[in-house]
């Protein structure tokens, strides 16, 4: 079966990896082919609720190595795979992405207009609650424009709503939690 052999469409790609990935309880959070140089870089993004580790990410990586190398979905050409972890600095696009930063301050902007910083206290497929200064708002999804974790360096000791690693292991997007 032949594929694609000059270029690869993302859709086609994702489609490709996704049960791949899901075999090991993650989510394929996205897939991208740039130039980089004479070869192409592959760079894929997974995650999982109560977060992913080295070894998680590890595990991944050479499953997806071995079906891409029976495959010809990437092609005749050479390429690097790079797979992480998305960074905190990702932006909250699914319910999914708010589920696992509960507990962590946010930045939303509106899609009419202004802006609320809040941390997340519980969320629904449909929207999220956040303390806004001590009160409850609740947030549709549908309204945000764009959101964000906000980085707390100066975050107090002993939260236990924090996500943190699994395992005692350091997150895979290189985060260290210092208590």
């Amino acid at each position: 079966m032949s594929r694609r052999t000059d270029h690869t469409d993302t859709t086609s790609l994702e489609n490709f990896l996704r049960p791949i990935v899901e075999q090991f309880g993650c989510d394929l959070e996205a897939a991208d082919i740039s130039p980089a140089g004479r070869r192409r870089l592959l760079r894929v993004l997974v995650d999982r609720d109560g977060g992913i580790s080295l070894d998680d990410v590890a595990e991944v990586t050479r499953a997806v190595s071995k079906a891409l190398d029976a495959d010809d979905i990437m092609g005749e050409g050479a390429y690097t795979l790079e797979v992480s972890s998305p960074g905190v600095d990702r932006p909250l696009t699914l319910p999914r992405h708010w589920r696992r930063n509960t507990g962590r301050l946010v930045a939303v902007t509106l899609t009419a207009g202004g802006k609320v910083t809040g941390r997340i206290k519980s969320v629904s497929d449909e929207a999220a609650e956040l303390d806004v200064d001590g009160k409850r708002q609740s947030v549709a999804y549908a309204d945000v424009a764009k959101a964000k974790v906000q980085i707390e360096f100066n975050r107090a000791a002993g939260n236990d709503t924090e996500p943190s690693s699994v395992d005692g292991e350091t997150p895979a997007d290189g985060t260290v939690e210092e208590n």
